[in-house]
């Protein structure tokens, strides 16, 4: 179990102590979203703390300062009322998440508002710019976090998050008014042979806030390098299966598994019809194929695993109802794993994987042989029946009229899958029934 940190520990006591509080709040009413206002409306008393200091007093009146980091601790204590609020009382929301997000960014903009208002109105200019870049590290603090947890990767280091921020404001503010009420609000310290005093009262407040503006956008830049590191690996990963996907899709892969397959299917050896392969009868895909419909010419259809896309082979015709001699025979998919639509094949695809070569033969025949491999010479021809076109094999001594091929893949890699068996299923012409010839790899 991994140990907390100090800053987790201390988090951890001091919900022990408010939690009473909390207690209280709920049964007064009072929701987390109720609870961020006012810590909001707390802030802006603080700027306007610091606005009437900077209008009201001198250079040397500290008062008001310590006033201004009383007010800041008390409106700190709102920020973790109202997520313990939400927790205790079961009252968390997304939009309440959101919502004290967006409060507290504006309560630390109002805060800072305040606080260089009174430096500069005071002629601490070196101060107030060092205030306004800690203003910048706040924000960029939040909104690294923020941008980082948007994109899915968490970023919550750093040593100046909005506790810290706040604790340490609102303690050297109130010592810079207590210093200024023992010692005045003039003190300054001076070095022989420096022209200028190194130190004065109110720099007990404003050294702090300098060493803030630098703390605080560190934290900001090792949140982004944090966050750079997380997301590179993150999109290394997607990459991967990115470049996985595409290979799938990448034509020479579909070459190189059509040519696979399609040897496969073409270099079996003795077949055994599917009656006497019983024990092959248990080890069906697990996927549910469709069955092509509406398609007037189609011959035949191939399919196999891992996904239902098909290959659907189509008795090419003209505008007169002929069969194209030079090319009899159309090869495309239907695209079921996306909108059913219908693709043609690739050039590298229809030249050697799946498109089939034709060759004329005698009484308007044809052979046919796919391009990825010719030992099996598949013939197209008329059925003097039914008057129509036909694609015809002959396996195991039966010639069957084919209507679909089907490959069974099982495990394997991509590149070399597992086929545990080929199915031709057709009519069987000695007798016309429907046969499934299984052929085992």
């Amino acid at each position: 179990m991994q140990a907390l940190s100090f800053r987790d520990r201390l988090q951890q006591t001091i919900y022990k102590v408010i939690n009473p509080f909390v207690k209280g709040l709920i049964r007064m009413g009072l929701t987390p979203n109720a609870v961020t206002t006012i810590g909001l409306l707390l802030n802006v008393g603080v700027a306007v703390i610091f606005v009437f200091g900077a209008e009201r007093s001198n250079r040397g009146d500290l008062s008001f300062v310590g006033w201004s980091g009383a007010l800041v601790l008390f409106a700190g204590l709102f920020d973790m009322l109202d997520g313990q609020v939400a927790r205790l009382g079961n009252m968390s929301s997304r939009f309440g998440a959101l919502y004290d997000s967006v409060l507290d960014r504006y309560s630390e903009l109002i805060m800072f508002l305040g606080i260089c208002y009174y430096l500069v109105s005071h002629h601490y200019f070196l101060s107030s710019l060092f205030a306004f870049i800690a203003l910048i590290g706040s924000m960029m603090v939040s909104y690294t976090r923020a941008r980082a947890e948007g994109l899915g990767v968490q970023s919550k280091g750093g040593l100046m998050q909005r506790p810290e921020r706040v604790v340490t404001i609102g303690i050297c503010a109130m010592a810079a008014g207590i210093a200024g009420h023992y010692i005045g609000g003039d003190y300054k310290v001076y070095v022989p042979g420096i022209s200028f005093h190194i130190f004065e009262t109110i720099s007990i407040f404003t050294i702090p806030i300098t060493v803030m503006a630098f703390m605080t956008n560190i934290t900001a830049i090792n949140r982004l390098r944090d966050a750079k590191k997380a997301l590179d690996a993150q999109e290394l990963n997607e990459k991967k299966e990115e470049a996985l996907s595409a290979d799938k899709n990448n034509p020479l892969t579909i070459v190189i598994t059509g040519l696979f397959l399609l040897t496969a299917l073409f270099s079996f050896g003795p077949a055994t019809t599917a009656a006497a392969q019983t024990q092959d009868v248990s080890n069906p895909s697990p996927i549910k194929f469709p069955v092509p419909k509406g398609i007037a010419n189609q011959l035949f259809y191939v399919q196999r695993d891992p996904n239902t896309n098909t290959i659907i082979c189509e008795l090419n015709v003209n505008a007169k109802g002929q069969v194209d001699k030079d090319n009899p025979v159309h090869v495309y998919w239907i695209r079921y794993t996306e909108d059913e639509s219908r693709k043609e094949l690739g050039y590298i695809q229809r030249k050697f994987a799946y498109g089939i070569e034709s060759k004329a033969l005698p009484n308007d025949q044809f052979e046919l042989r796919f391009v990825s491999h010719k030992k099996l010479p598949l013939y197209l021809s008329k059925d003097e029946d039914d008057k129509k076109y036909h694609v015809y094999v002959t396996v195991n001594n039966k010639k069957i009229q084919v209507e679909r091929i089907f490959l069974r893949i099982e495990g394997g890699s991509f590149w070399l899958p597992n086929v545990k068996y080929v199915e031709i299923k057709g009519l069987n012409t000695s007798n016309n029934t429907l046969i499934t010839e299984r052929i085992k790899i």
